[in-house]
């Protein structure tokens, strides 16, 4: 890597390989048909995330027989926990902690004169094995990490966010930002718009994966995507002036548009599949015209799978967002007893359903705080936010509703905020256009008994057990042994060691003593003592 501390996309794919984490095809695949198919299959066919992996196209070829020079990589940034963390080069527990230091640290670039993605130029975008993601509803190739580089037309300040391009011409891209979710490049569009001067703008396609994380993540925006990217890996990110337009672009890029995006007129884009689960019909959205294209010599096309969630486009925002998320409600807001923020993935595309992750005793102010804070977030984040026990898995929806179920009164645990934005998905005009957000407090209030499953130490000795029969894998799913939740007695838990010695006779002997004749069946025996001591003062 040279004088560099981060890999290039060669790098990180060739720690893939070495890992056992990338499957590498050589027969001839069709990018219009065949290639996201054939990746979704792992999103969708019941593969566990650990077991996902990143998939390298070297033989590419498209609908009119066309072969391609420029292999395609997809799933290689996120496509499970581990590529995503070897991507970063540190441990998933340190990931708070890394994006923490990056925003608070950010690392200037280093302009460099001569870089490899200049090595070659490109007549048009007919050149590039642009897949087709949803085959049967997108009406062309769209570009999906398409990183577009943008500057403030009044500051000066760069920005780099990850935005989908419809392939309209040779020489002719669209660009669709998601408006509710503050993206910077539509700031800059406006700011141009309003001096009656066109965007200058650079689409990166594939980059160093510190590079391409960061225009995922969501960044104040009076930082520069580029210098967070040397944060997250403390030292500067090489970059390049483009060739036609005033930007610095990432000198290990695999392949760079560049060109002007109008400020005066729109036109029609999509459809395309998106990541709420629908196809996304046409809307009016800008277009670039292309001044020029270049390309590594060796160049692969990074493309990601989207739509449906889970997905890679969904992780590679996810293991970013939960960090920030928890952040705010710990460090700018001070709600001390929150662990974590989980962000649900399966269908609802992260930001819908909300789970803060509290302390058991919080007060009852500061749970609520959390909840109306994690709705305060973002204006888009957060249709339905519940508050649970560490106890509770955020990722098992059964968890979450027996949480609801047993631990949240909806007539005292439940609120409705009104006014909330739609955000992204199939846009509704009921309601003005307006949509709720429902809060829901489904933490332990009071003492509950025990979960009723076997205590750990026997639960962990019959899985050594089933081990040794060669029984199929075990994939546990909490709650997956018994705990106490408060409600359990001292002598409770003697009377059940001694049941699993065998001794239990002697404890039915104690509850002759306890017969009682002044009490309804289904009475809960909360007072222990011998009937003889009851006295009506107890009563």
């Amino acid at each position: 890597m040279s004088d560099r501390k981060y890999a290039d996309l060669h790098e990180h794919l060739a720690a893939l390989k070495k890992a056992g984490l990338l499957v590498t095809v050589d027969r001839p695949i069709n990018k219009d048909t065949e290639m996201h198919p054939l990746v979704r299959w792992q999103f969708r066919g019941g593969i566990a995330e650990r077991d996902r992996k990143a998939f390298l196209f070297n033989n590419v070829v498209d609908s009119k027989n066309r072969k391609y020079d420029i292999p395609v990589v997809v799933g290689a940034l996120a496509a499970s926990r581990e590529i995503y963390r070897i991507g970063m080069n540190c441990p998933l527990e340190k990931i708070n902690e890394v994006w923490t230091r990056a925003i608070a640290q950010p690392v200037a670039p280093r302009i460099v004169k001569d870089a490899v993605c200049h090595e070659q130029e490109l007549k048009g975008l007919n050149e590039i094995p642009i897949p087709i993601s949803t085959p049967g509803w997108d009406i062309a190739p769209f570009t999906t990490l398409s990183q577009y580089i943008t500057k403030d037309p009044e500051t000066g300040v760069q920005n780099m966010g990850i935005y989908r391009g419809q392939v309209k011409a040779p020489n002719r891209l669209g660009m669709n930002p998601s408006l509710e979710l503050r993206p910077g490049i539509y700031t800059h569009w406006q700011k141009a718009k309003a001096k009656k001067q066109k965007l200058a703008a650079a689409v990166v396609l594939g980059a160093p994966p510190c590079v391409a994380f960061t225009s995922a993540q969501k960044v104040p925006e009076h930082l520069d995507e580029l210098h967070v990217a040397g944060g997250l890996v403390g030292s500067p990110i090489n970059v390049v002036k483009a060739k036609t337009v005033d930007l610095l672009v990432p000198a290990e890029a695999e392949i760079v548009i560049e060109g002007w995006i109008d400020t005066e007129y729109l036109e029609p884009e999509a459809p395309f599949g998106e990541s709420h689960g629908h196809v996304n019909l046409q809307e009016y959205n800008a277009f670039m015209e292309i001044t020029c294209i270049t390309r590594r010599r060796d160049a692969i096309l990074t493309s990601i799978i989207s739509q449906v969630t889970p997905s890679e486009s969904s992780l590679i925002k996810r293991v970013a967002l939960e960090p920030l998320f928890t952040q705010h409600l710990k460090s700018n807001l001070g709600i001390a007893g929150v662990k974590r923020v989980s962000m649900h993935e399966p269908l609802t595309n992260l930001r819908k359903v909300v789970v803060l992750i509290l302390e058991r005793n919080m007060p009852r102010t500061e749970i609520w705080r959390a909840l109306y804070g994690a709705a305060s977030w973002n204006r888009a984040a957060g249709k339905y936010i519940i508050a649970v026990n560490e106890d509770i898995d955020p990722d098992n929806a059964d968890a979450l509703f027996w949480a609801m179920s047993y631990r949240a009164n909806p007539a005292l645990d439940l609120q409705v905020l009104p006014h909330r934005d739609q955000g992204h998905g199939p846009r509704s005009k009921r309601n003005e256009g307006e949509d709720a957000s429902v809060l829901i407090d489904a933490t332990l209030k009071e003492n509950f008994p025990p979960i009723s499953l076997p205590k750990r130490e026997y639960m962990e000795r019959a899985r050594a057990i089933w081990e040794e029969l060669g029984l199929p894998a075990l994939k546990p799913e909490a709650p997956w042994f018994g705990y106490s939740l408060g409600e359990w007695s001292e002598e409770l838990d003697r009377g059940a060691a001694a049941a699993v010695r065998g001794d239990y006779f002697a404890y039915g002997e104690e509850l002759v003593k306890r017969r009682r004749k002044d009490v309804p069946m289904n009475t809960e025996v909360r007072d222990l003592r011998p009937s003889g001591e009851h006295n009506e003062s107890d009563e």
